[in-house]
């Protein structure tokens, strides 16, 4: 009879779970993934202002979806892949392509033409993580905890104290249009990493560029014979840069580390982003980073540790 009451109150004892190694595993791949998309994403603003030297920046934001779409479709002939995207997907794919291919190209390239120097536009920028979480909660349904949530929140008042600070108390038209682009890429990559769930990544963006081509193809032609458009060369690489890894190659890894490690979870992975952007623009573009700007680069940074250690 002891041994029979012993049974019974083992087995009423809940046992704590441990995660498996497998799912551990696939978290820190997909997060993996994720930084290496976030590594290609950093040079998109320093790149651009390159672009803008010589390049009217419509052309610059409508151009880089043409030129990606040439990369894209050829990838997707090159794997086997259909080169039009499935019907019932059509829908999905219109919303990453009114978000990735047009919403943050136009409104960022518009911000820098506005006046907004590289290194500002990366720290506003730095409120991604935070959008992408809050779309991944609506649109995805996932459901980070209490810590992650008061990480990023932390790390999005760094970043509207620097704003507003470097605006004199207010925001400027180039920090709105840098918001909206960054609402615009939090709903594409939302949308994108849904898709990438069941689709490679590399067909997620593809399709995306391929719906948005009877636009961007059209538009970059006539842009290109009536406009004013000066391909020196640093226009010319950084035009380069901005259509076939920022508008295509690093979407690849990046919806794939969204899919496998989490649309919020990795997603924070871009609070890095900032810090690599304004490396970039000291290095390449020569502009003086103010204690200011590291200072609130480096808080939202410390974001990164808080929320990678939050199981979403």
């Amino acid at each position: 009879m002891r041994n029979n009451n012993s049974a019974i109150t083992s087995a009423e004892i809940p046992l704590p779970r441990a995660e498996p190694a497998a799912a551990r595993g696939s978290l820190r791949w997909g997060t993996a993934l994720a930084a290496t998309g976030v590594v290609s994403f950093s040079m998109t603003l320093p790149a651009t202002a390159f672009a803008l030297r010589g390049l009217d920046p419509y052309f610059v934001a409508i151009g880089r979806g043409a030129l990606a779409v040439v990369a894209a479709v050829a990838c997707l002939v090159a794997t086997g892949a259909p080169v039009l995207p499935p019907r019932a997907r059509l829908r999905s794919y219109a919303v990453i392509s009114l978000c990735v291919v047009f919403g943050f190209p136009v409104l960022s390239a518009l911000a820098l033409h506005a006046g907004a120097d590289v290194a500002h536009g990366a720290v506003v920028i730095g409120l991604l993580p935070l959008a992408t979480a809050v779309c991944a909660v609506v649109r995805a349904g996932e459901r980070p905890r209490v810590l992650f949530w008061v990480a990023s929140v932390a790390g999005a008042l760094a970043v509207t104290v620097f704003t507003v600070g470097r605006g004199d108390g207010r925001l400027a038209v180039a920090d709105l249009l840098l918001v909206g682009a960054l609402i615009s890429a939090a709903v594409g990559y939302t949308e994108g990493a849904r898709m990438a769930r069941d689709t490679p990544g590399l067909q997620v963006i593809a399709y995306a560029l391929v719906v948005a081509a009877p636009v961007t193809i059209p538009v970059t032609a006539g842009l290109l014979l009536f406009g004013d458009q000066s391909f020196s060369a640093p226009a010319f690489g950084g035009f380069l840069y901005v259509g076939l890894v920022s508008m295509f190659l690093g979407f690849v890894p990046w919806y794939a580390g969204l899919a496998r490690g989490g649309i919020a979870r990795a997603g924070q992975t871009q609070l890095l982003q900032p810090l690599l952007t304004m490396v970039w623009a000291w290095l390449l573009l020569a502009e003086p980073v103010d204690p200011a700007t590291v200072t609130a680069a480096l808080a939202v940074l410390l974001c990164v540790a808080a929320t990678q250690r939050t199981r979403v």
